[in-house]
C-alpha cells in the first residue's frame, strides 16, 4: 500500500497531466481510444490503432465555452453518459487521442451524441435498437456538412486471428439464446480507431493511484 505522501503526489502528478493534456492536445470532438494492458474478449477480436489492445471509445466535449470544464460522452454501463475528464482517466489511464479529419461537422456531431445521453447501454451490441454501445456513439453521430455519416458502419467481428469465433462469444451469446451476429453492420473501437478519417494526435498514460 502506497504511503499518504505518495499517493498525494501521484494525485498531483494525475490532476497536473490531465490539465496539460486538457490545455494542450483536447479539442471538442476528440475522440479518446482506451488501450489495456491486458487483452480481454473484446481486443482478442479487434484490432487497435497503433497494435494497442483498444476496447472503449469516449467523446471529448467541453461544458460552458471555451475555458469550460472537460467531459466524456461514452457509452458504459448502465447509460450513456457525461463523465468528468479526471474521471475518465482515473477509470482508463491509458487513452490515445484520436481527431476526426476532413469534412466533419464536430458542434452537429457532439451534439447528436449529447442527445443519447441517458439511453441504456447495449451490451449484446446488436444494431438498430434503442440501446447504444461505445463505438455505437461515435459511428451513428458523426455526420459531414450536409448530415451525411462520416463512419460506414462494418461487419462485426467476433472472430480471432484464425477465422474462428471465440469460445467466449459463443458461450456469451448462447447463454442468452442467442446466435453470434458475426457479420451484422456495427462498429468496434479498435476498428474506428484505424479509420482513415481518424488521426492518433496524442499517445497519453496517465499515472494511476494505487490503493
Amino acid at each position: 500500500m502506497a504511503s499518504p505522501g505518495t499517493r498525494v503526489l501521484t494525485l498531483l502528478l494525475a490532476v497536473f497531466s490531465v490539465m496539460s493534456l486538457s490545455g494542450q492536445v483536447l479539442q471538442e470532438g476528440d475522440l479518446l481510444f482506451c488501450c489495456t494492458v491486458e487483452p480481454n474478449a473484446i481486443t482478442d477480436v479487434t484490432q487497435g490503432a497503433q497494435g494497442m489492445n483498444i476496447d472503449h471509445v469516449g467523446v471529448v466535449h467541453r461544458i460552458g465555452g471555451d475555458k469550460g470544464p472537460l467531459y466524456v460522452i461514452e457509452a458504459k454501463k448502465p447509460v450513456v453518459c457525461l463523465s468528468p475528464i479526471d474521471t475518465f482517466y482515473r477509470e482508463n489511464p491509458h487513452a490515445l487521442v484520436g481527431r476526426v479529419n476532413g469534412d466533419v461537422d464536430i458542434r452537429k456531431s457532439v451534439r447528436r451524441c449529447l442527445m443519447m445521453v441517458g439511453k441504456p447501454y447495449d451490451d449484446l451490441y446488436l444494431p438498430g435498437d434503442s440501446a447504444v454501445y461505445c463505438s455505437e456513439l461515435v459511428q451513428l453521430n458523426y455526420v459531414d456538412s450536409e448530415g451525411n455519416l462520416v463512419f460506414d458502419p462494418v461487419p462485426m467481428s467476433f472472430h480471432d486471428a484464425t477465422g474462428q469465433v471465440t469460445d467466449y462469444w459463443l458461450k456469451f451469446y448462447a447463454e442468452r439464446g442467442m446466435t453470434v451476429p458475426e457479420g451484422a453492420p456495427g462498429s468496434n473501437p479498435g476498428e474506428l480507431s484505424r479509420r482513415p478519417r481518424v488521426s492518433i494526435v496524442a499517445d497519453r498514460l496517465m499515472p494511476r493511484i494505487s490503493d
